[in-house]
């Protein structure tokens, strides 16, 4: 079900109508195709991720982190992010909607719950949530906004109880690569290429790429291809533009290019992947 307000998941989301507010199991995000949550995208609304089972990797921002069972991870729109969703992996995602009808945090929260009474409270607000989301009982459109407004003031306090254990401080190479990011998510429509990028952010190429290796264990040009393969393969399934459409809004000089560069990364040409959608 395709919800206003929010960007397109597979059916089985819950839903308040006009607020775009959905929960979602988290192995469900990837019935689409892995690619859907570990390539580098962003979306147009704030998401928090709770953890109930397995351990991975997740990049936010250009700085990569594990994670692991009670790990709640709040993502603000518009952050450029991918995890890793292996088949013991298991938990919560909760869509808050372009118009979030609760304070929400500013940047990215990762918290990891100890506390036996927190995993407990979470799990039942969210359970709550579903339940009224799902529910057509009178006025369970307001006791979903009520149980969201729940989950917005345990994550408040969960960042208060863990004050500076939240994670350390970006170094150097860390924040060059939140910057890279950053910028990344703008301009990644623009057929820029690395050194591009580095002299925007008044760096060598070198540079940056040992930054992002030391930040996420990958380079510069992996995390900017990866970035453009996920919207290519987001419009061919998702629209039916032309190919040479796809390719002229990602920056690619020729629809033949763009299928060359495709195709060595995916094993398929842009026109097999959408039909196999």
């Amino acid at each position: 079900m395709r919800v206003p307000g929010g960007d397109p998941f597979p059916d089985g989301g819950l839903a308040v109508p006009d607020r775009g507010v959905r929960l979602l199991p988290i192995p469900r995000l990837a019935a689409g195709g892995r690619w859907r949550v570990e390539a580098m995208r962003s979306l147009s609304e704030p998401l928090l991720l709770w953890f109930t089972r397995g351990q991975g990797r997740i990049t936010m921002a250009g700085i990569t982190r594990g994670y692991t069972v009670h790990n709640a991870i709040f993502i603000p729109a518009g952050t450029m992010h991918g995890f890793e969703v292996g088949t013991q992996v298991n938990g919560q995602a909760l869509f808050f909607g372009r118009t979030p009808p609760v304070p929400l945090p500013a940047g990215i929260v990762h918290l990891r719950i100890r506390e036996t009474a927190a995993q407990f409270e979470i799990n039942a607000h969210l359970d709550a949530l579903g339940r009224e989301l799902d529910g057509t009982h009178p006025g369970h459109e307001r006791a979903a906004l009520c149980h969201l407004g729940l989950v917005a003031v345990w994550l408040e306090r969960q960042m208060a109880a863990a004050g500076e254990d939240r994670g350390p401080r970006p170094d150097a190479a860390r924040r060059l690569a939140q910057r890279f990011a950053t910028l990344l998510e703008r301009e990644f429509r623009s057929g820029f290429g690395v050194a591009d990028y580095a002299a925007a952010l008044g760096v060598t190429p070198t540079h940056l790429t040992r930054s992002c290796k030391e930040a996420c264990a990958r380079s510069a040009s992996a995390l900017l291809q990866d970035r453009v393969l996920f919207e290519a393969r987001r419009l061919l399934r998702e629209t039916a533009l032309p190919v040479k459409t796809v390719s002229e809004q990602l920056g690619f000089t020729s629809a033949a290019y763009f299928t060359r560069a495709f195709q060595t990364r995916t094993g398929q040409t842009p026109t097999a992947f959408r039909r196999g959608g």
